[in-house]
């Protein structure tokens, strides 16, 4: 008896003494890392009839540099089938609003709505935006306090517009919090203001700085000195909206994640890790404005064809004008010209995927690099390929 309460008194010691180090651990943990840190956050991003690819790819692979965050796409029918409830936020990405509402259909509209009122993360980038908001005579969800106006010029245009950033918004971005302008791309994001009697009121993080009128008759001094983002409650949860794409612009594209722990942040907390932290958040890498004109636009279709029939002289002074220009379109063309025929082309378009941080095709300019027979083109395919893996 008197062996098994001493060996019964050491075990309990022992597992007094683990616990209390626990305790204390975990009151560390809180004083230098947000709670639950070593949980993932969950994340689906809408993949459905009105969502553009790119803006899908981009919107996953913004949300994959948060080593915290686990990112998934979730169809019309996933969310039917109860996968908000296995999620911490969703994300609806740009493409067309309206589409994208007809394609969730009205059940799964108020799934998600419910979803974010028990406390749930949601963030709208451009038609997503525009489909949080309580637009009049337009397909929405009508929680995030907001109405777009100049509706009949939605295709204004796009390119690098530059925005800045709001007391509020240098809280959540206080990387960014000396830079009084900084520069994203835009295309043909919703103008907001105020809905009318509506009982959500949100908060303006950034504004809008650029006047984009360059298609469609769009009028001027129309999108300058509007929301760029904002954010409100609804009820017990938190909607983020973009009118822009930070996920398509290098430097800025873990503002997105950043957005989506904004959403979530008495959970979670606004603390990430980045890989390459001065990589990632470079501002430096689109830090001017570049609106696409009519003339610009011509010529960016045009080198299309290039892709097609031209030279390997005319490819590369293709792939330099593209860059410079931030091209919207050319994300779509650039993949296979990995694999053309002239080392040089291979080459130079690994770098314009490197240097635009065109995380998708990352696959693509490792097996490059693996089948590169030329030596010269092959080190430069290997440096792109670094550059982007040390960015993750």
């Amino acid at each position: 008896m008197k062996y098994n309460y001493f060996k019964t008194s050491i075990i309990t010691t022992l597992i007094l003494g683990v616990s209390l180090t626990l305790i204390v651990s975990c009151k560390n943990s809180k004083n230098n890392e947000p709670e639950n840190f070593t949980t993932a956050i969950k994340v689906g991003v809408f993949d459905g009839h009105g969502g553009a690819q790119t803006c899908i790819w981009e919107a996953l692979e913004a949300c994959k540099l948060d080593p915290q965050i686990q990112v998934r796409s979730i169809t019309s029918h996933d969310i039917s089938n109860n996968v908000l409830d296995t999620l911490d936020a969703i994300i609806i990405p740009g493409g067309g609003g309206s589409r994208q509402y007809l394609n969730l259909g009205e059940q799964n509209i108020a799934r998600i709505k419910q979803f974010i009122s028990n406390g749930g993360g949601a963030v709208g980038i451009c038609a997503g935006a525009y489909l949080f908001s309580n637009t009049p005579e337009y397909s929405c969800l009508k929680i995030n306090g907001a109405k777009a106006i100049d509706i009949e010029h939605d295709n204004r245009g796009h390119g690098i517009s530059a925005f800045s950033l709001t007391e509020e918004g240098k809280k959540i971005f206080p990387e960014y919090s000396e830079i009084d302008t900084l520069y994203c791309m835009y295309y043909e994001g919703p103008v907001f203001v105020p809905a009318e009697n509506d009982t959500i009121k949100y908060v303006e993080f950034a504004t809008m700085l650029s006047d984009v009128h360059e298609e469609g008759g769009a009028p001027s001094n129309m999108t300058n000195n509007k929301p760029f983002c904002i954010g409100n409650n609804y009820g017990k949860g938190r909607v983020a909206s973009i009118i822009a794409h930070p996920e398509a612009t290098p430097g800025k594209m873990w503002m997105i994640s950043r957005l989506v722990r904004w959403t979530l942040e008495e959970k979670f907390g606004l603390t990430q890790n980045f890989a390459n932290p001065q990589g990632i958040q470079n501002p430096e890498l689109a830090n001017k404005e570049i609106l696409m004109s009519i003339a610009d636009l011509k010529k960016e279709s045009s080198l299309f064809k290039v892709f097609l029939y031209g030279s390997a002289e005319e490819k590369i002074e293709a792939l330099d004008w593209l860059e410079a220009h931030f091209s919207w379109d050319a994300k779509r063309w650039i993949q296979g010209l990995l694999y053309d025929h002239e080392p040089s082309v291979r080459a130079r378009a690994a770098k314009y995927i490197s240097r635009t941080h065109y995380f998708k095709y990352l696959a693509d300019v490792e097996a490059a690099f693996n089948n590169e027979t030329d030596s010269l083109a092959r080190e430069d395919i290997g440096k792109a390929l670094d550059s982007l893996k040390n960015l993750k």
